[in-house]
């Protein structure tokens, strides 16, 4: 198991996104989503949901369409490989054919019944996790989620499922900036048996790995807060 420093056990909570203007609606979701032991976070515009976006992925989004700012649909347009679910009062036929082909993933009409809306969520989580298999690219590395391979320039590094899993967070998140404790949480699923005081070995170990490569750093330490892919 992965511990923090408190022997608290740390499990990587699915991240879900709910974009409506409607209060009672939004809180309605998020107390069912919380129970469901998902991660939620709120945007009450597209523009704010945008934003939010600009910094920060999710596994999902709930997206209504009648929204201040942005519409709903001009929101669905610039949400890139994140499955969108969007949930409207609008039950026209050609309003669903609309999103659906716009880039919805799925298209519940208001009121809806929350378990439905539950299993539709589950499907959609399920199905990206298993199209998921992107390849992140940062500087003159690449790493490649499905052959689970890390190169740099034309030679392969050689990295430990650790030291892989740590890597592959810092390229996604990029250019975040990543805590500690986030960066165990985030590596949890991929590996289990890391621990904060093992983190720094594991984190070491990488830095050499990826300088032996190429001879330059690539991983910055942000002093007391976490780490991130070094700016070139």
């Amino acid at each position: 198991m992965c511990y923090n420093g408190k022997e608290e056990v740390i499990f990587a909570l699915k991240e879900i996104l709910i974009i409506d203007d409607d209060v009672y609606i939004g809180d309605m979701l998020e107390e069912i989503l919380n129970k469901e032991n998902y991660k939620v976070y709120r945007a009450y515009s597209g523009t704010e949901a945008m934003l939010f976006l600009s910094g920060k992925r999710v596994e999902l989004i709930l997206l209504d369409l009648m929204l201040p700012g942005l519409s709903g649909e001009e929101v669905l347009a610039k949400i890139k490989d994140i499955p969108v679910i969007v949930m409207s009062a609008k039950i026209d036929i050609n309003d669903k054919v609309k999103v659906l082909l716009g880039g919805a993933a799925d298209y519940v009409t208001k009121p809806f019944d929350t378990k439905e809306l539950l299993a539709r969520i589950s499907v959609q989580l399920r199905s990206a996790k298993t199209a998921r298999s992107p390849v992140f690219a940062f500087s003159d590395i690449t790493l490649d989620t499905k052959l689970h391979k890390v190169i740099i320039g034309d030679s392969e590094v050689r990295l430990t499922k650790t030291e892989y899993a740590i890597l592959k967070i810092l390229m996604k998140e990029n250019p975040q900036v990543i805590t500690k404790s986030k960066l165990l949480e985030l590596i949890y699923e991929d590996t289990p048996d890391c621990t904060e005081s093992s983190l720094k070995v594991h984190m070491g170990n990488l830095r050499k790995k990826l300088k032996a490569a190429s001879g330059k750093e690539y991983i910055d330490s942000i002093w007391g807060i976490g780490f991130k892919l070094k700016e070139e």
